[in-house]
């Protein structure tokens, strides 16, 4: 689940006017942000338009999967620079600090500086250049199988989707015989994304389809709508037109007859749209992973109980904003309205005795009230898998981590009780994994960019031997 409650904040980049000449500091800048024991890579984008007279600053916090966060420059001169975030509340003051270079080169150094966040300093040093990110398991060509682009029409509304169908090792040789191999739809979490599912630099449908590939299993990717390929089409963006997106794709795969099973594995989000397409009885088979198994209003009120404390607030504290944030979401969804959110707010502290709240919680759970209005999120909040889930009889395997603060793991516990008994299903709950399925240490999100593993080895090892259980021995 990529979104996350969060004020909703337009990234417009500021300017201001250049001095005379062009500063030897434009161009890209990255750091370690040390700070409570815990470190943050940042990156600094000095840039100027067309004709070097406006020069703009911009920041990415990668490991948080932050792009593009405006700023404004204070300074910036041949060895000096000052630069605010007001939508942080941060500001940064550095000095270039040169190593040797011939005559003429573009520096070498580091700018050796303090970040400052609500009143607190960290020190800052920057290197020139983007951040070199490990990524083990993302394929390199040339690949020991083919992939095509394709395109099929959603039923929505005839938007085009693009993709990438890629075949198992062996296909064109005849070593897999067409028409009795399996074939998976990818469907992406929530937010749009690109078909390898592309977030905190990490590409989890990538790196999935390549080893399906090299396990005898063909699988489609696509681009969410609006997104690479993908036409943006004419209807609002909920969980239900993404589902006849995938529906579609479910039925290109089909209609192909190459393969003898066709089955969808979804994310986050898509991990509740596998099961929509189980109860429709459009899939073969389904694989959830890190879905939910309760309304949707439920799910947010326990991600952020469970990342408030994380984060170091008492659980009694996180326990009230929880309790406040649930009774906002219920009048959202049954319609209520108002143009004093932060009125509303505190009365509703008020009547729930919830006073002790983690610093700012009033005027998050305000802007909160403001952010959700958009057809997706409306969506969701009332949404609950339960009777897709009740009604899928074909086989599932339903999987999630132990750390997901996200889609917490008691959503297993719900996708258990709900589904019929079948021979072939598999519910697996992995120690020590979060959201994404890597191998973490707290589940919080900060931690998704920092981590190298794309996807725990053992997860793609079972999804792979159990969509292969299900061939004819």
């Amino acid at each position: 689940m990529k979104r996350f409650l969060c004020i909703l904040l337009s990234l417009i980049t500021l300017s201001t006017t250049a001095g005379a000449q062009r500063s030897r500091l434009l161009g890209s800048w990255n750091g370690k942000l040390e700070a409570g024991g815990s470190s943050l890579t940042l990156v600094f984008h000095f840039t100027t338009d067309s004709l070097e007279k406006e020069q703009y600053f911009f920041m990415d916090s990668p490991d948080q999967g932050a792009e593009g966060i405006p700023g404004e420059i204070v300074l910036l001169d041949n060895d000096s620079v000052s630069v605010t975030i007001p939508m942080l509340g941060a500001a940064y003051q550095g000095r270039l600090v040169l190593h040797e270079v011939p005559q003429g080169s573009r520096p070498s150094g580091e700018i050796q500086g303090v970040f400052t966040q609500m009143g607190m300093q960290f020190p800052l040093v920057l290197q020139m250049g983007l951040p070199v990110l490990n990524r083990p398991q993302e394929p390199q060509s040339p690949y020991p199988y083919r992939s095509e682009e394709v395109t099929f029409s959603s039923g929505a509304d005839g938007a085009v989707m693009a993709g990438t169908l890629t075949y198992p090792v062996g296909y064109d040789d005849n070593s897999s015989e067409p028409g009795h191999i399996p074939a998976v739809l990818m469907i992406t979490g929530s937010g749009s994304q690109n078909r390898d599912e592309e977030l905190f630099s990490h590409k989890p449908f990538l790196v999935l389809a390549d080893w399906l590939a090299r396990h005898g299993i063909a699988s489609l990717r696509y681009d969410d709508r609006g997104m690479g390929e993908s036409e943006r089409g004419t209807v609002e963006i909920t969980t239900q037109t993404n589902m006849q997106d995938a529906l579609a794709g479910i039925r290109y795969l089909r209609s192909l007859g190459e393969f003898d099973k066709v089955g969808a594995l979804g994310h986050s989000e898509g991990g509740q749209i596998v099961f929509m397409l189980g109860a429709a009885e459009e899939a073969d088979f389904i694989i959830s992973m890190a879905g939910p198994g309760m309304r949707g209003d439920s799910i947010l009120v326990e991600q952020n109980r469970l990342i408030l404390t994380k984060s170091g607030f008492t659980p009694a504290s996180a326990d009230n904003y929880g309790r406040v944030l649930a009774a906002m979401l219920r009048m959202k969804v049954d319609g209520y309205s108002t143009d004093s959110p932060e009125a509303l707010v505190d009365s509703l502290i008020t009547a729930l005795d919830a006073q002790n709240m983690p610093f700012g919680s009033a005027a998050n759970l305000a802007a909160v009230w403001s952010s959700v209005d958009d057809p997706w999120m409306l969506y969701f909040l009332q949404s609950s898998p339960a009777r897709d889930i009740s009604q899928t009889t074909c086989p599932v395997f339903a999987l999630n981590g132990s750390l997901d603060l996200q889609v917490p793991p008691v959503n297993l516990e719900h996708i258990r009780r709900l589904l019929p008994d079948g021979p072939h299903h598999l519910i697996k709950e992995y120690p020590g994994l979060n959201h994404l399925l890597q191998p973490c240490t707290t589940g919080m999100p900060a931690e998704y960019g920092r981590i190298e593993t794309t996807i725990a080895p053992e997860v793609l090892t079972d999804i792979s031997e159990w969509i292969l259980s299900l061939q004819p021995q």
